[in-house]
């Protein structure tokens, strides 16, 4: 009797994206596009509202490029923005934003994204996971 194992799917998209005014407009075109040319459908519109956050962040508080990288894997979308500042984003949960900013990370986190940090020398890389399919303890939707 022979079993097979079923392989995890996945993919991959990263794309080093200039400083500028239009860098989170290309950014959400490119996360859109790739995503619909692999027949994702589900959450693209919340996919490319956190890489616009993301993506704006990294515009506005550095003075140099930054790089894009989606990851797909079993149904959850990792988005990474690597940039090339060591100052750490403030995440402070259910505080709303202030008149500097924080609104991004509030509707990251309404959108149910999962943010880490991870620091390294000479910059940073935010991640965010999306689950674009839900996992077998979702509720079904009504």
């Amino acid at each position: 009797m022979s079993t097979t194992t079923p392989t995890p799917t996945a993919s991959r998209h990263a794309v080093d994206l200039p400083r500028g005014l239009h860098t989170p407009a290309v950014a959400r075109h490119i996360t859109q596009r790739w995503l619909e040319s692999g027949r994702q459908t589900g959450r693209v519109e919340d996919a490319v509202l956190i890489v616009s956050e993301l993506v704006t962040n990294a515009v506005r508080y550095t003075e140099a490029s930054c790089r894009l990288a989606l990851s797909l894997q079993d149904g959850q979308l990792d988005i990474a923005v690597a940039d090339h500042s060591e100052a750490l984003p403030e995440i402070n949960r259910h505080t709303g934003g202030t008149a500097y900013g924080g609104f991004g990370m509030n509707i990251i986190e309404q959108l149910g994204g999962d943010m880490t940090v991870i620091p390294a020398l000479g910059g940073k890389t935010v991640h965010v996971i999306l689950r674009l399919r839900p996992g077998p303890d979702a509720c079904p939707s009504e």
